[in-house]
Parts: C-alpha cells; structure tokens; sequence
C-alpha cells in the first residue's frame, strides 16, 4: 500500500512539474528569418551567348525590367537583345569546300521577350565564416519573338530557370538559362526551331526595401 502511494504521488508531481514547464515556455517553434533583401522595380543588363547552332555562336547585349509582386512571383515585364554571330569551324569548312553562301545560315540578329518568374528558393551561405551570401532560385516561363535574317520575325515559347547573388539592396548579380521553342512560321519555314539563350546580367533595384 505504501509503494502504491509513493508511486502515485511522484506521478502527481511529474505532472505538475510538466504543467509549471510548459507555462513558463508555452511552445517551441521554428523561426524562418525574413528576406533581407526585397525587391520591387528591377533593371538589368545582361550579355549573352546562343550556343546552340552548329554554324555560328550568337553574342548578344540585352535590357530588361521586371516587377516584384512579392517574394515568389516577379513579371519580367519587357526584354529586348541585339545579337551579333560569330562563325564556327564547321560553317567555314562547309563554305570553304563546299561553296555554301554565307546567306543560307538563318541568324538571329535580336529578339524581344516577356517572362513570368517563380521564386521558390531564397537562401543565404557562409563564406570561410568571414562573410555571408544570399541568394535566390528562379523558374521562367513565356514568349519571346525573334527576327532571323532568313526567315524573318518569328514566335516562340521559353522555359528556363536561373539564379541571383545579392550584393546589397540595390545591386545583384543574375545569371539565367532558357530554352526556346521556335514555331515554324515567317519567310514559308515549315519546321520548328531552338534557340537556347545563356544570360549574365547585372541588376539594379529600385523602391525594395531592407
């Protein structure tokens, strides 16, 4: 009888020393830190490559401006390139041996655009603990139109993805990757072309917050 009472009062005292706990410390729960960086109006400047033709690599300078609706959705509301093609050793030797004119390549000679943009990843890392880097993971998706020298202007659908390294709250670094599915219209092209685009661009925010 007496173990009996001694084990119930040392129940009864487990739990009012668990009650006592969990009023001076009601809950744990996970902190997730805030964004430091915010964005809002976004101006870039990029230089790229279209390295996806056999016959020439296409190096191009581009503007575009985007606007951050929050953390995760941005509209990369406009983006214009102007290209210029370098030859590769293959188009020579075909024009070399095989009298191919240079005028029976299509090129892209520039390109404009619209994106929607997805931010689903945002994280920061520690450099040899001495400094911190943050930075964020972009998908893309939407509609580029593009004037070839052959075939005239035409459409196309763009997936891709990309990321950024901020800097400060007014400066970043992107870097962006896209595939582009030509449709077969403009100058009686009867097939569809790719055009794959590799992007380094500086940003400049404007109105983001800290």
């Amino acid at each position: 009888m007496r173990r009996l009472s001694l084990v119930l009062s040392l129940l009864v005292a487990s739990a009012a020393l668990a009650q006592v706990q969990e009023l001076e410390n009601p809950g744990v729960t996970s902190a997730i830190q805030d964004r430091p960086y915010r964005l809002l109006h976004e101006l870039d400047i990029w230089v790229g490559v279209l390295p996806l033709d056999a016959f020439y690599v296409g190096v191009y300078a581009q503007l575009s401006y985007s606007y951050h609706f929050s953390d995760r959705f941005a509209w990369q509301v406009g983006r214009g390139a102007y290209g210029l093609a370098a030859r590769t050793q293959l188009r020579g030797e075909l024009e070399r041996t095989f009298g191919v004119q240079p005028t029976a390549n299509d090129e892209v000679q520039f390109f404009v655009g619209s994106d929607v943009m997805w931010k689903p990843l945002y994280g920061k890392l520690a450099v040899l603990n001495r400094a911190v880097i943050h930075g964020e993971v972009h998908l893309l998706g939407g509609a580029t139109l593009f004037r070839f020298t052959n075939s005239g202007f035409r459409p196309g659908i763009n997936i891709g993805g990309g990321g950024r390294i901020f800097v400060n709250k007014y400066v970043s670094f992107r870097f962006d990757m896209t595939h582009n599915i030509v449709l077969p219209t403009g100058g009686g092209t009867t097939s569809f072309g790719n055009v794959m685009t590799v992007n380094l661009g500086l940003a400049l925010n404007f109105g983001g917050t800290e």
